[in-house]
């Protein structure tokens, strides 16, 4: 065990944050936060800053103009058969381009006037235990961090002669509106109307209230003391309107050794959960500092992870696409590797808050859509609201189907009986009606829905309507149908399993090119580069296509030999780390360490951020721009994981897709589907020790991990082993605790 803590701690310290000086942008920073609160410290101009921020900070004023009359999908269609789509986009995309909000808001800013320390020598984020530091040549130094257990932001500067200046900045809600319309960049924060907050300054503290839209206010305050060491120490905090602010007037002197060690105790749990060592240093380093931000974005009991979560931009404008909750692929790709890096309690934070919004969902369901069920908008508030822009994904008729695969997950690695009964299957039934309502039967006897689409193929025009079902509506309400039959059957519900079977068998084939590959729809095939894999969603990530299946390997292969061939010319970032698992997904574990390894190193900052662009303009896209969003360093991670371990399948894959050039690799206390907990270590090439524990009662059934040549011996507490069905199989009916281990003699 120590030699496994050892081994931990030495990867953390591998994937530090260090730098000789201080990031002179915001969206380079050192990042700090715990779910709610967050922190982006950096230097802006001869100052030291810190960018506040609250993950309820919103405007969620209605979208004007958004909901008239014609906000109905049948009205959409008429228009669409009238060729007279323009009025669509006037009425149903253009008040998210034009409008300023609903949109995040940033908090404020805290400054310190360190301009008589001299130069920064060093400023480091320590993963381990979220903390920051930062040495000046004079020997100041600072230490802060975001506390993993208060809604508090600590802070204490050492070895400083003189008393510190600091003065706390409100973002720019005042003056004169611009014009607006940047959505990509960020609208004028002037455009939202406000009165500019005012900033209160007492002896020892700083108080700033801003009022917003329709009665929202919140408050940022900070406060400092000085320490019988002459050591500057303060807490900072945000207060959302009706939100307890007793942890910061508790807070004062010996305070912040005391929150430090708690705090650092919060994150050796966090870390405790999973580990991993690769022999690509760029991917060692990158998956642990995404693993650092999921711990930091993701916490009961806050909002789940919006585009740019707790770090807004501080740039004097509204974040990239209003920092809200996109569900056509980012909300999905940021909690894609939850589940199998063991941290299931992070995860649930976004099904927590799917879950506490249906009945908001059902009356947009019932509202646009004219059925009874539940879909989900595509783009949305904070409490799930509609927001508009392109309908087409912002009101996608399956964005409630995509996101019910991580009610599945949830369950699948959880196998938790409890949540499976109250929260997975009833939404998954939900959608299900929704689904069956909304769809109708064809001339050919298949159920198809009256408009489909495929994200973001053809952006917001008419052509980005098709008339039959595109690969990606399809495959969602495939998959839809096909879970709600298995947790019909878990539940004992067996007359909607077999219900939910026949409505399966009533959609038709996939649409495949004349050489097996993928298409967006029956006549559109994938000709030219694009960002969103959208057509190959039935490969990854929902696992339609299975590469043991002999009749889906060409499909899977040709479809994605495809996207290498066309090119990554309009590819983002995060087309990079979806190509990493879909590659992970046809044991091509050198094409998924490329992808992944192009993804670190040309589309992300220094800080690890995704700026969605290329940034060393060498060629890797043609997006060269840099918004900063948060899905594409997700589903990095996710890609990671897919390479060391599989189990969709209906059994467990030990480094399904590792590189032959990987001689040594090892991780610890993954998850898998049936909620086992799996560790693993191959050594020169060699496959030398596996253990799995199992979490609840179950059969485990694990491909053969060993070469053939290599005799091993296995281990079983709790468990017994019995002859397998399938060739090359282990198969283990484990009770809980059970623990099995092989190792080659």
């Amino acid at each position: 065990m120590l030699l496994l803590v050892s081994s931990l701690n030495a990867q953390l310290q591998k994937s530090n944050l260090i730098f000789s000086s201080l990031p002179t942008r915001w969206d380079e920073s050192l990042p700090l936060g715990n779910g709610m609160l967050g922190a982006m410290v950096w230097q802006k101009n001869d100052h030291l800053r810190f960018s506040l921020d609250c993950a309820t900070l919103w405007d969620e004023r209605p979208m004007k103009d958004l909901h008239r009359n014609e906000f109905s999908f049948a009205w959409v269609e008429e228009q669409y058969q009238k060729n007279n789509y323009a009025a669509v986009q006037k009425y149903f995309d253009a008040p998210y381009d034009r409008e300023p909000a609903p949109s995040k808001i940033p908090g404020a800013a805290l400054e310190f006037n360190t301009s008589g320390f001299g130069k920064v020598v060093s400023a480091n984020l320590d993963i381990s235990n979220a903390l920051c530091t930062v040495t000046w040549a004079s020997g100041a130094e600072l230490k802060t961090f975001v506390d993993a257990n208060q809604q508090l932001g600590w802070f204490s500067f050492s070895n400083s002669k003189d008393s510190i200046a600091l003065q706390l900045i409100a973002p720019a809600y005042g003056g004169k509106a611009s014009a607006g319309g940047d959505v990509v960049g960020g609208d004028d924060l002037s455009r939202l109307g406000y009165e500019q907050g005012i900033v209160a300054r007492m002896p020892h503290e700083i108080v700033y209230k801003q009022k917003g839209w329709g009665g929202f206010y919140y408050t940022v305050k900070v406060k400092w003391w000085y320490t019988k060491a002459h050591a500057l120490e303060g807490v900072w905090t945000i207060i959302a309107k009706g939100e307890d602010s007793k942890t910061y007037n508790d807070a004062g002197p010996h305070a912040y050794a005391v929150q430090f060690a708690a705090h650092a105790n919060w994150w050796k749990n966090y870390w405790s959960r999973s580990s991993i060592e690769v022999p690509d240093t760029i991917i060692n380093k990158q998956w642990y500092l995404e693993q650092y931000k999921f711990g930091a974005t993701s916490r009961k009991g806050a909002p789940p992870i919006s585009l740019q979560a707790i770090w807004t931009a501080d740039n004097g404008r509204l974040p990239p696409w209003k920092g809200d909750f996109h569900h056509d692929l980012n909300t999905q790709m940021s909690y894609w590797p939850g589940y199998t890096a063991n941290h299931l309690e992070e995860s649930s934070v976004f099904t927590d808050y799917l879950n506490a919004n249906k009945n908001n969902y059902k009356r947009y369901t019932e509202l646009y859509f004219k059925v009874k069920g539940l879909n989900v908008p595509g783009v949305t508030t904070l409490d799930g609201t509609e927001m508009g822009g392109w309908i087409q994904y912002a009101l996608s008729p399956t964005a409630g189907a995509w996101l019910a695969q991580h009610f599945y997950w949830q369950w699948k690695y959880s196998m938790d009986e409890n949540f499976l009964k109250t929260k997975a299957y009833p939404w998954f039934k939900d959608v299900a009606t929704y689904l069956e309502n909304i769809t109708r039967i064809d001339a050919n006897g298949h159920r198809v829905l009256p408009l489909s689409s495929s994200p973001e193929i053809h952006d917001n025009s008419r052509d980005a309507w098709f008339t039959t079902s595109t690969n990606y509506d399809l495959s969602l309400m495939k998959y839809v149908f096909e879970k709600a039959g298995e947790m019909a059957v878990a539940a004992g519900d067996q007359t909607n399993a077999s219900h939910y079977q026949k409505i399966r068998a009533q959609f038709e084939s996939f649409a495949l090119s004349t050489k097996n590959e993928l298409m967006f729809a029956k006549g559109h095939a994938y000709e030219s580069s694009h960002r969103h894999f959208s057509h190959a969603m039935a490969i990854f990530p929902l696992g339609l296509y299975q590469w043991k299946n002999e009749v889906d390997r060409p499909v899977m292969k040709a479809t994605i030999d495809l996207l290498d061939k066309i090119g990554p010319a309009n590819w983002c970032g995060y087309s990079y780390a979806w190509l990493g698992n879909l590659k992970a997904r046809v044991a091509d574990g050198e094409g998924a360490q490329k992808a992944l390894n192009i993804f670190a190193k040309a589309f992300c900052a220094g800080n690890s951020f995704h700026l969605n662009g290329d940034q060393t303009k060498e060629g890797y896209s043609t997006f060269t721009y840099r918004p900063f969003t948060l899905e594409g360093n997700f589903a990095f991670a996710s890609g990671v994981q897919e390479m060391l371990l599989q189990s969709y399948q209906g059994y467990v894959q030990i480094f399904p897709a590792v590189p032959a050039s990987w001689k040594n690799v090892s991780f610890d206390k993954l998850r898998t589907e049936g909620a086992f907990i799996v560790s693993a270590k191959k050594e020169n090439g060699q496959v030398k020790t596996v253990t799995i524990k199992a979490e609840k009662d179950g059969t485990l059934l694990l491909q053969n991990p060993f070469d053939v040549n290599n005799k091993y011996v296995v281990s079983a507490q709790s468990a017994t082993q019995k002859k397998p069905d399938q060739r090359n199989m282990l198969c283990f009916e484990c009770k809980k605790g059970a623990i099995v281990t092989l190792r080659v003699k």
